[in-house]
């Protein structure tokens, strides 16, 4: 009987490199398995990219203001779930951040400066999760002013791991990652029987590790600034934008959530951002179940309080 290994692939789904790997004795059961996730993550690009007009994320969107959309089951309860998380963070975690301006801050080309508060504030009022009405009976998503957007980036891609996730065990696999560009979920042993080893990214350094823990059966997701930022005047402003000022977050480099699942350790992350160290870790330590590493821009380290860092 062959040995156990770890089979991986790696593609480029839902705008963010993906990488699966999987315990398996055989590579082309281990690469047929793969396949079957790489089929689930493209069905939900399709659902949920704002990329493709006849999405349901952008049929809700062309809609704003207009019309109620009937949309999925699958849709409406992934909008359920993340108003909640805006609950639990006071809006915080907002779905309708596309109502943003792209002219006011587009990462993908150079900023030579910030937009005065006022024009910032004035760019997010269009961002409110209270105005988006969900009705169940008729599986329908109403957003109620024109020019409100939704989107899915922050917590997208956790879905589509936990649900790539959710497959591969269904399909017999036993073991393994799925690693949403850095929002990664794990189950089960590596072929030795140990945990599964996962690097915290350097907030300095993109392609270094400054630390690793060891995990199973459990996600983790990081939001920093050292991927997507802007110089203005020597200073780094990160890409992520506080939805009550329209302007970028400034004082933590980077957040870490711990989470049995992948979906809610990406919700987390930019709102634990966007909060600060003091409130994002008082939230933090009320949710069981859930763990923060937080660097800010000092380096100086903070972890909720169950979590024993070194």
């Amino acid at each position: 009987m062959a040995a156990k290994q770890v089979f991986k692939k790696g593609l480029f789904l839902m705008g963010n490199n993906f990488e699966i790997s999987v315990v398996a004795q055989d590579e082309l059961w281990a690469l047929e398995k793969i396949e079957l996730a790489v089929i689930e993550i493209q069905r939900i690009e399709k659902l949920l990219t704002t990329y493709n007009d006849h999405s349901e994320t952008n049929l809700i969107n062309q809609h704003a203001g207009i019309k109620p959309v009937s949309v999925s089951a699958e849709t409406i309860q992934l909008i359920q779930r993340s108003i909640r998380i805006s609950e639990i963070t006071q809006g915080a975690f907002d779905i309708s951040y596309g109502s943003v301006d792209k002219s006011l801050w587009n990462f993908d080309t150079t900023l030579q400066s910030l937009p005065d508060a006022a024009t910032a504030k004035k760019m997010v009022r269009l961002i409110n999760y209270r105005n988006i009405i969900i009705n169940t009976v008729d599986e329908t998503v109403y957003l109620c002013e024109k020019g409100m957007r939704i989107g899915f980036g922050g917590i997208g891609k956790g879905y589509a791991a936990e649900r790539a996730k959710y497959v591969l065990k269904k399909a017999g696999v036993e073991a393994g990652i799925v690693n949403a560009s850095g929002d990664l979920t794990t189950w089960g042993y590596q072929p030795d029987g140990t945990a599964w080893t996962i690097g915290i990214v350097h907030p300095n350094f993109a392609n270094t590790i400054f630390s690793y823990m060891n995990v199973t059966d459990m996600a983790v997701a990081t939001s920093g600034n050292y991927e997507k930022f802007i110089m203005i005047k020597g200073k780094k402003f990160s890409h992520t934008i506080n939805p009550r000022t329209g302007l970028p977050v400034t004082g933590i480099k980077s957040v870490t959530i711990i989470s049995p699942n992948a979906e809610i350790a990406d919700a987390m992350a930019t709102p634990v951002t966007i909060m600060g160290i003091e409130a994002g870790l008082a939230l933090i330590n009320q949710i069981k179940q859930i763990e923060a590493i937080i660097i800010d821009d000092n380096n100086q380290l903070y972890t909720s309080s169950n979590l024993h860092f070194k």
